[in-house]
């Protein structure tokens, strides 16, 4: 089983798509806004949208997809 650690190894500038799987443990959001997820243990892949993400957080979610239908936060940084 997947879960979000407290020090993460690797770091990647994400684009979000509807397609691209990135399987990240967690991720950082430069600028605020909505961010569409898709959980790594989410069943039939179902995207959720975490609504008011904050600029300069971290977000300690295991993420498969991030979404670019519904992501409005921008500077997201995936964390390995």
């Amino acid at each position: 089983m997947s879960r979000p650690v407290d020090n993460y190894e690797a770091a990647a500038a994400v684009t979000p798509s509807d397609t691209t799987v990135l399987d990240c443990e967690g991720f950082y959001v430069g600028g605020g806004g909505n961010v569409a997820i898709v959980a790594k243990r989410t069943p039939n892949a179902t995207a959720v949208t975490l609504t008011g993400c904050l600029a300069g957080n971290v977000y300690r979610i295991a993420c498969s997809k991030i979404m670019a239908t519904n992501t409005t936060a921008t500077n997201i940084v995936a964390l390995y």
